[in-house]
């Protein structure tokens, strides 16, 4: 089976997610196409069987090169499996109202692209602190420390479930 991952990222988590995706992927045999979302254009999907895309949640969207491709390439996307790997740090917590809004989020980027994935998975992301400039680090120290006050804004902190991610891709693969 050829298999589309395709991704975008802000701060590199999203491209390590898509990145052991794929490397799963090729792992059980299928041949795999891993992508940068500013890349996509012109790209004929017929050339796979399936599709996973991955792209973060930042300010209440996600990146505009992940909502381009799927908002050129929704017919095709609709017409074959299709997995959204919906990253964002709230997906770490339990928080209702945080899940409240990744659920709107999801509703909005839908609408505005005119893609339904056939699955989602909410994927946690990370805290990159030594990736970020001196304004984004002090923003993300301050959500950090709202969140989970056991983060040390010194060091860079991973939420991402990798056992969790791979039931969930073996999931989709076997439906």
């Amino acid at each position: 089976m050829k298999v589309l991952v395709l991704y975008a990222t802000t701060d590199g988590q999203t491209r390590k997610i898509a990145r052991h995706v794929a490397d799963g992927l090729a792992d059980g045999g299928h041949a795999v196409e891993l992508l940068e979302a500013n890349d996509g254009a012109g790209l004929d999907l017929a050339r796979f069987d399936r599709a996973v895309l991955a792209g973060s949640l930042h300010a209440g969207g996600y990146q505009a090169a992940l909502a381009g491709f799927a908002r050129a390439h929704a017919a095709a996307l609709n017409a074959m499996p299709t997995l959204f790997l919906a990253v964002s740090l709230s997906a770490a917590g339990d928080d209702a109202e945080d899940w409240a809004g990744l659920h709107k989020c999801l509703e909005a980027f839908h609408t505005e692209t005119g893609w339904t994935p056939g699955r989602t998975e909410h994927v946690a992301g990370a805290f990159r602190f030594s990736e970020y400039g001196f304004f984004r680090a002090w923003a993300m120290k301050r959500i950090a420390a709202q969140k989970d006050p056991t983060v040390d804004p010194h060091q860079d902190k991973e939420y991402t479930d990798w056992a969790a991610l791979d039931a969930a891709v073996a999931a989709w693969l076997a439906g």
